[in-house]
């Protein structure tokens, strides 16, 4: 069974929002140089950045663009290529296919049959 196990929220104004986030609901937030990106933290974490507590999830922030114009799940996977494959012999759609993130994986955004866009992540 794949799980979520990030979540995106765009953004029109990073600062408004990292400050709405982090006052509201205490979010940590960390900005990542030349990714345009900021990663949220919403539970304390292991010394691999992974969430320390069951069932946590953490995730990111970037500007509204493209296909990412409302919050996304992301659900991890062992094989992206199997799953997008299996996506679109379901009757879903690739909206962005696979693409490395550092070093750290390879992400996806597919729409489902209902239209809402979500997130592949496979670790590398």
């Amino acid at each position: 069974m794949d799980s979520v196990v990030h979540f995106e929220v765009p953004f029109d104004d990073a600062e408004r929002a990292h400050g709405f986030y982090r006052e509201a609901f205490g979010w940590g937030m960390q900005s990542m140089p030349g990714m345009g990106y900021t990663l949220v933290t919403t539970t304390q974490t292991d010394e691999s950045g992974r969430p320390g507590e069951a069932g946590g999830i953490n995730g990111g922030m970037l500007a509204r663009q493209g296909p990412i114009t409302a919050p996304v799940i992301t659900i991890g996977v062992d094989d992206l290529d199997e799953s997008l494959a299996r996506v679109e012999k379901l009757g879903g759609k690739v909206e962005i296919g696979r693409q490395a993130v550092g070093e750290m994986g390879f992400s996806a955004y597919v729409r489902d049959t209902e239209g809402n866009l979500i997130g592949l992540w496979q670790n590398a």
